[in-house]
């Protein structure tokens, strides 16, 4: 590992099991133990070079072209699964925007908004600068409806909440990102209405008027019901029952987004079901009450 400093641990194990790398001369398993005067070959390895893009899989390609919700003259809407980063950057190596871009059929591509690594849904990109303007116009100005839905740790009492907090980004000293309530922060507003009830959760449409980092997750944990699933916000026994059922990742779904008609713009109507991993977990919930 220290010789091949910045190679993928992966691989490095992947030349050990082949047998490039040799003790005396001879295979050596993993777990062997070196004494001193052990003489140990390591075969070159081909890096790539600091700052160099990196080509996405092919598999990564595919699934994306299989995610692909709408395409037209302006825009590329994606359903873009859980685990994959919007974009590179902070230690990961490629995202969405890389690998749509790493198909070579645009000569202009970039994102419209952002979703956390950990949420699914419609993910919006601009196929022209025009295009881009037009969308973020329409983000920045509120007239762009977007909905989630998300399952809420606990009981929910009564109807439709609103939350308006303002949120200010904060940068821990391990350098991980993390969205504070602060009268300092930026304006944001959400609602959150219950859609079905459980036993331990509750199934909520979100809408949001404002496009902060963590918005949803934030103003969860605030009224006292954060995000299933979500390791960052919250407190951690409020999420250990239904992560005791298998839920995996964040219970946060993009369910649709709006943007009305403008100009040479035709209005946009953009809707992802439920993924499967999320659907059949409300089954494990037990009947609605």
């Amino acid at each position: 590992m220290r010789v091949l400093a910045g190679v993928p641990k992966s691989h490095v194990y992947r030349l050990v099991r082949s047998g490039q790398v040799r003790v005396n001369s001879g295979r050596a398993r993993p777990d062997r133990r070196l004494k001193e005067g052990d003489e140990i070959r390591v075969p070159p390895v081909r890096r790539t070079e600091a700052g160099a893009p990196v080509r996405p899989p092919d598999a990564v390609l595919d699934r994306l072209r299989r995610a692909i919700l709408h395409e037209d003259h302006h825009y590329l809407a994606l359903n873009k699964p859980a685990g994959l980063a919007v974009h590179g950057g902070s230690g990961i190596l490629f995202g969405v925007i890389e690998a749509a871009r790493a198909w070579d059929r645009y000569d202009y591509l970039e994102l419209c908004h952002r979703l956390d690594r950990d949420t699914s849904g419609v993910l919006l990109l601009a196929k022209s600068r025009d295009a881009l303007r037009r969308a973020q116009a329409a983000f920045r100005d509120g007239q762009a409806q977007k909905r989630y839905q998300a399952l809420l740790c606990g009981r929910w009492q009564g109807g439709s909440r609103d939350v308006d907090s303002a949120l200010l980004k904060n940068r821990l000293m391990s350098g991980e990102r993390f969205v504070l309530v602060d009268d300092q922060g930026k304006p944001s507003r959400s609602r959150f209405t219950p859609v079905a009830r459980y036993a331990a959760a509750t199934l909520c449409e979100v809408n949001i008027y404002s496009g902060r980092m963590h918005q949803i997750r934030v103003h969860a944990a605030e009224l006292g019901h954060p995000v299933a699933g979500d390791r960052k916000y919250g407190h951690v026994e409020e999420k250990t029952p239904l992560r005791a059922l298998g839920l995996k990742r964040t219970f946060l779904h993009a369910a649709s987004l709006r943007l009305p008609a403008d100009g040479e713009f035709p209005a946009l109507v953009l809707d992802s079901p439920l993924p499967s991993e999320l659907s059949d977990f409300l089954k494990k919930l037990g009947p609605e009450l």
